[in-house]
């Protein structure tokens, strides 16, 4: 087990909701030679001994299709391609990142655990594992779909967690959630930095995430490693995310850090994940280990990190049954978001699962969910201009900009607040005997401003 650093980042998990990651294997080579496949070092994750220059060529792009995107990339090496590329709807998943934000949600009992547990440091231990919990989902290489501005998600009937996430800004894109059940709130402000590096993306999770454990008022702040996605248009692609993730209990000074290992070659280390828990005076109180695509254990340790006699290594978590052979690499639980079943019985005509071109990618209709996806990117254009034009900005409905700019390691955050207008509609709404349409999919998507976005 690989001893932690103790450097503490500032920071927090976002939605992660992208499905890039970061560091991996660095490209060594140039442009020229890239492209003309030459020497191009490959790793497998999968530990297989296939031979480099074959792998190289391979990936989900053809022939034509890759060789002419890359030329394009090639323009934008160095910068941060955010929202700045145009991507082809055939690498994209159905779902939307501010679903991938209400993944983090699927093991949510530990955050259960450790509102109802005692002890300081098993708290940590219990909620530390549930930040971990989702990496095996953002394993993921499919990209999900950027929200439109104003786009929404809504989230219920799931550990009695009601979920809002609205999409808040465009350039950057920022997204904002809040959940909540009688254990805990969660509040997310999420951007993502990233840096195009050719045949790869570093992205770093410039965000807040903020965990309240309602009986004793306690807060946990949240601050994961930065990722990558490699073979981003040449080879197999694939996803690292080494480094370190701290969790520090902002009312007591403890804090968890766990180091994520390296994937090296043919696979060592990938998934690996070890560290300890601190107290406030930074001594090692309980040591942890496991994989994130398996497992997660603990047990107390002495001052040197060491087990302690007589104690014994215990699981905290794992992993649930996942389909077989699934397309898109989904768990239950991601089906089970993507569907109405975790829908309120009248959601917002902004929500997610109604945007045309996801709904129709899920379908299997590519050429629809392409038209789609443009003439959604238009309107968000043209509600742009006519903004501009009145002179106004755009207005969010469920979340507030607030004066504070929070430090991340990788630059300044403009944090959204959750303002409670959500409880009360959903309150009202839930309350009413209106009518729900027996096709929720006729319903038409309604991010827009200027849109009649009251017809739920």
């Amino acid at each position: 087990m690989g001893s932690p650093e103790k450097k503490v980042n500032s920071g927090f998990l976002s939605a992660m909701s992208s499905s890039f990651s970061r560091l991996g294997i660095a490209m060594g080579r140039s442009v020229n030679g890239l492209l003309g496949y030459e020497g191009v070092e490959v790793i497998n994750p999968e530990g297989g001994k296939e031979d480099a220059e074959e792998e190289a060529r391979r990936g989900r792009w053809k022939d034509e299709e890759r060789d002419s995107y890359w030329k394009m990339m090639q323009n934008y090496i160095g910068s941060d391609i955010t929202s700045m590329v145009t991507l082809p709807v055939m690498i994209f998943e159905p779902m939307t990142m501010l679903q991938k934000m209400a993944e983090l949600m699927e093991y949510s009992h530990l955050l259960d655990q450790a509102d109802e547990c005692e002890d300081p440091y098993m708290r940590l231990v219990y909620a530390s594992s549930w930040a971990i919990s989702v990496y095996f989902a953002y394993q993921r290489t499919w990209k999900p779909f950027n929200p439109i501005l104003g786009e929404t998600y809504e989230m219920v009937n799931h550990n009695d967690i009601t979920f809002i996430a609205e999409q808040v800004c465009h350039h950057p894109p920022m997204s904002a959630g809040h959940a909540e059940n009688k254990h805990f709130t969660y509040d997310i402000t999420s951007k993502l930095k990233t840096k195009l590096l050719g045949n790869s993306v570093d992205v770093y999770p410039l965000g807040r995430t903020r965990v309240s454990l309602k009986r004793d008022g306690v807060i946990l702040d949240l601050v994961p490693p930065p990722t990558k996605v490699n073979n981003l248009i040449f080879g197999r692609t694939w996803i690292d995310s080494p480094g370190e993730m701290v969790m520090t209990n902002m009312t007591t000074g403890d804090k968890v850090v766990l180091y994520f290992q390296p994937c090296g070659w043919f696979g060592a280390g990938r998934y690996e994940v070890d560290g300890y828990v601190y107290n406030a005076a930074e001594e090692p109180k309980i040591l942890m280990t496991g994989k994130y695509n398996e497992s997660m254990s603990y047990q107390p340790c002495d001052m040197e990190g060491e087990p302690l006699p007589e104690t014994e290594l215990k699981e905290v978590w794992r992993v649930a049954d996942v389909p077989t052979e699934d397309k898109f690499g989904y768990t239950y639980f991601a089906h089970k978001m993507n569907s109405f079943e975790t829908a309120p019985k009248r959601f917002l005509a902004s929500d997610s699962r109604i945007r045309p071109d996801r709904y129709a990618l899920e379908k299997g209709d590519l050429s629809k969910a392409g038209a789609e996806k443009s003439s959604l990117e238009e309107k968000q254009r043209a509600e742009k201009r006519m903004r501009e034009a009145k002179g106004e900005k755009f207005r969010t409905r469920w979340f507030d900009q607030t004066d504070e700019l929070a430090q991340t390691p990788w630059g300044d955050l403009e944090v959204y607040q959750y303002n409670g207008k959500y409880t009360e509609h959903r309150a009202a709404v839930d309350s009413s005997d209106s009518h729900v349409p027996e096709d929720v999919t006729s319903i038409e998507f309604n991010p827009w401003q200027y849109g009649n976005l009251a017809k739920e």
